[in-house]
């Protein structure tokens, strides 16, 4: 059950986000049009590919089938962590993808872009708990940050999103709190293409909260 729900940016909010880095994959060794060969890394589901533009080697969701997919990533835990992504995707006319990152496992908490929305939100499986309005870029690589943390005998779950070409803001943009035990988990990445454009994702790090 949720106990609250409440946008952030008070100075507890804005205290160090990470420790020590646990997991990191920036695909730069990885072989192109394959999906990745990471032990800590499995597909739910997507035909997600190594791809590359430039010297920049990225993972790369195709825009067909329109469906929701998702991978999971990095140690298993149940609090205590910060999961972090970059994303790059673009609208088709009046069609936008929809793109997150996770933790807890396929379904635990995710930070959900959602462009259709002009709204970043925050998601307890298919259920979501928090909104915070945000206009997203096409065509820009954007960072998804989510962390969650010890509250009682529940959880706390932060968020952020931010250009990657700027600085990362000090505050989190978004938090909920939910009462119920934390179920540990992996790190998540997930993507939904709507727009039938494909969804690039990049620099997936998992750190330890602090």
């Amino acid at each position: 059950m949720l106990l609250a729900v409440a946008l952030a940016g008070g100075a507890a909010s804005s205290a160090r986000a990470q420790g020590k880095l646990l997991y990191q994959s920036d695909f730069a060794k990885a072989d192109l049009e394959k999906a990745p060969e990471d032990p800590a890394m499995m597909i739910l589901d997507g035909g997600f590919v190594v791809k590359q533009e430039g010297t920049n080697k990225f993972l790369e969701l195709p825009g067909a089938p329109l469906d929701s997919y998702g991978i999971v990533f990095g140690p298993s835990r149940a609090s205590g962590v910060v999961a972090s992504a970059r994303v790059f995707s673009t609208r088709k006319g009046r069609r936008f993808p929809t793109f997150g990152v996770g933790v807890n496992g396929g379904a635990g908490f995710r930070l959900q872009m959602t462009p259709a929305k002009d709204a970043i939100e925050l998601y307890k499986g298919d259920d979501a708990v928090a909104s915070k309005e945000f206009k997203w870029t096409s065509g820009e690589w954007h960072t998804l940050k989510i962390r969650i943390v010890k509250a009682g005998d529940g959880v706390k779950v932060d968020g952020k999103i931010w250009l990657s070409s700027a600085p990362e803001p000090s505050e989190w943009l978004i938090t909920a709190k939910d009462a119920a035990a934390p179920t540990a988990g992996k790190s998540s990445i997930w993507g939904k293409p709507f727009a039938g454009t494909p969804i690039r994702y990049d620099d997936l790090k998992v750190f330890e909260a602090e």
